[in-house]
């Protein structure tokens, strides 16, 4: 899982806890980079080969074991006109005759059922190592992502893509490669077999074939469209619920929950629409052909009995019309079975034009041509003439939501940034980890201007504890130690006291070795937050990024954290943003943020004597 704390942290591994100021992100993640317009079948097809490429051994193997299977399964009618052709009479069957025949048809049933299964496991091999790909692909793509990207999109939608839609390509793989190979060759040997019993009633079979085909192409056209909008929808609903889901406590406790029914139940309707469109359409194709092919297998009928009685239009025996009979059942049967798996292949396709759409999107742009590695920071930060908008058109206006900030941080030194809800201070800190770019002026960490330097070398020098904590599922222990893996028990116990969390954690069932749900649901908000001030620091990094981090806990675990981050702090830079003022009264700086501008700057004492919005702010939280 990402780690948001940990040092290589990417812009992808954030998108749920690291947001802007106001208004959305524009520009590389704008929603229409996943439109599926472009995607035609051809497109689609030749890119899902190109996955199914490094695994064509299993294709060919699997081909080579169908042919084998199915000429074998085409012999049996043979074997069997013969069989018939030795019961010359009633009670008059001629079993020396027939015995060798027999043995030769159990022969044939044992291979043929042998050869299936060994090319059944092929396909399926093929198909899940495809898939398989395809998912790594995509996950991979999610943190090559930028963070606008990740902002633009329902993440429910994101995970549908990633999860759903690659099992539906998965799905129409082992389908269309199971029906395609063992079709082919049906279709041909069938044939052969047919030609060389009677010519004049295998071009008759042959002539009524496209009528079958025409049904089914007819039908599949038309239900197309449905099968896209379907797995639209799909995604859609998921995100919903996956964002719903995971506020269920904020969603009870505005009492919204029949209206999140409601609108849920709106999405899903649609969808129930559109599916029930869908299948009802496709649900013609295979009751269509074989109505067709059952007319065929009458017309075979007919012209066998009368070439049997009359000799016209070729002489044939029972045995023979038996086989052609059995022939054209197994000719006809790729038709049925194609158009069997229409509604699966044409998902699939609907799935794989929004996996590709995905994986299409603009990369998080590339750091710039010989990069500077940052290596042993000191901490140095300086931001000169910085501006930024969200809204890549605005920002072309030079509508900028931070104009003009200038400000620079020495080795070691603590800053606070303060201000109005919405006014860019999460922002600041977003430029600084280039989660974003900045559209005027430049970061410079240590001399270096940011965007010379490797975003995995840049970000490895920060720490940083968000508001928004995140857990993942695994024990205490594990949680504390994410960002450094290889650290013993005793450093996390460690880090554990520091951040005050060691009373609380050796309360629960296991200890260190309790595991935690998913957010850690099973602890207190302010619990969470104490094990995230813990991973940072078991991580000590160079330069400390603190986002409201005490804003969870109560003020009495608020004073001796804020002791611990004042021990980890010195000697160390920091920025801090903060609404609770008594938090940040000891930085060295304190920078007031107002209209997307440093409004005032100074020390704590400066600014309330200065007797301006710092001041107003402080005052408004210590009234008394």
């Amino acid at each position: 899982m990402p780690n948001p704390y940990a040092a290589s942290a990417t812009a992808s591994a954030v998108m749920a806890t690291v947001r802007g100021g106001s208004g959305g992100p524009k520009g590389p993640g704008a929603p229409d980079d996943l439109d599926v317009s472009g995607y035609g079948a051809g497109v689609v097809l030749r890119r899902v080969l190109g996955y199914v490429g490094p695994h064509a051994w299993s294709l060919v193997l699997a081909f080579l074991l169908n042919v084998v299977s199915v000429l074998l399964q085409l012999y049996a009618p043979i074997l069997v006109g013969r069989g018939i052709d030795r019961i010359v009479a009633a009670r008059a069957v001629d079993f020396a005759a027939l015995a060798p025949v027999l043995r030769e048809l159990a022969a044939v049933a044992v291979v043929a059922a042998a050869t299936n299964w060994l090319a059944g496991y092929l396909t399926n091999r093929l198909a899940y190592e495809t898939v398989r790909d395809l998912r790594i692909d995509a996950y991979d793509k999610l943190h090559a992502l930028p963070l606008s990207f990740i902002d633009a999109h329902a993440h429910g939608d994101l995970l549908s893509r990633v999860v759903n839609d690659v099992d539906q390509v998965g799905d129409g793989l082992l389908q269309g490669f199971t029906q395609l190979f063992s079709g082919i060759v049906t279709i041909a040997g069938t044939l052969a077999f047919m030609f060389s019993i009677s010519v004049p009633v295998a071009v008759v079979v042959v002539c009524v074939t496209p009528l079958s085909i025409l049904v089914a192409s007819l039908i599949t056209h038309f239900s197309a469209e449905s099968f896209k909008a379907q797995q639209g929808l799909q995604g859609r609903l998921s995100g919903y619920a996956e964002e719903m889901i995971s506020n269920q406590k904020l969603v009870s406790a505005f009492g919204r929950q029949r209206a999140c029914v409601g609108e849920f139940s709106g999405i899903n309707d649609e969808l129930y629409g559109v599916g029930v469109r869908a299948q009802f359409v496709s649900s013609f194709s295979n009751p269509s052909t074989r109505l067709v092919n059952n007319v065929v297998y009458a017309i075979v009928a007919m012209v066998g009995v009368s070439a049997v009685i009359t000799g016209f239009p070729s002489t044939l025996s029972v045995g023979q019309v038996q086989s052609f009979l059995s022939y054209t059942n197994q000719y006809m049967t790729p038709f049925n079975q194609i158009s069997a798996v229409v509604t699966q292949v044409q998902t699939a396709f609907a799935s794989a034009r929004r996996l590709f759409a995905l994986l299409d999107a603009t990369d998080e742009e590339p750091d710039a041509p010989g990069a500077a590695e940052l290596a042993d920071p000191r901490g140095e930060v300086a931001f000169e003439g910085v501006g930024f908008a969200y809204d890549r058109e605005k920002a072309a206006r030079g509508e900028l939501l931070l104009q003009d900030i200038d400000f620079s941080m020495p080795a070691g030194a603590s800053f606070a940034l303060v201000g109005p809800t919405g006014c860019g201070k999460t922002t600041l800190i977003n430029l600084l980890l280039r989660f974003y770019d900045v559209d005027r002026g430049r970061i410079i960490v240590d001399g270096s201007d940011t965007r010379r330097l490797t975003r995995r070398s840049l970000r490895a020098a920060f720490g940083m504890v968000l508001q928004d904590t995140w857990l993942f599922e695994g024990t205490i222990a594990d949680n504390i130690a994410y960002g450094r893996p290889d650290a013993t028990r005793d450093q996390v116990v460690e880090a554990a006291k520091r951040a005050h969390a060691h009373k609380f954690v050796v309360q629960l069932p296991d200890g260190y070795d309790t595991v935690v749900g998913e957010g850690g649901g099973m602890l207190s908000a302010g619990q969470r937050q104490l094990l995230c001030i813990a991973r940072v620091m078991l991580a000590d990094p160079a330069i400390l990024l603190l986002d409201e981090a005490t804003s969870s806990i109560d003020t009495r675990t608020e004073r001796q954290v804020q002791r611990a981050f004042d021990e980890m702090m010195e000697g160390r830079t920091s920025l801090v943003v903060a609404h609770r003022l008594s938090t940040i009264q000891n930085a060295d700086c304190i920078l007031v943020i107002r209209d997307g501008r440093i409004a005032e700057r100074g020390t704590h004492e400066e600014l309330l004597a200065r007797g301006g919005f710092y001041a107003e702010l402080y005052r408004s939280q210590f009234a008394e």
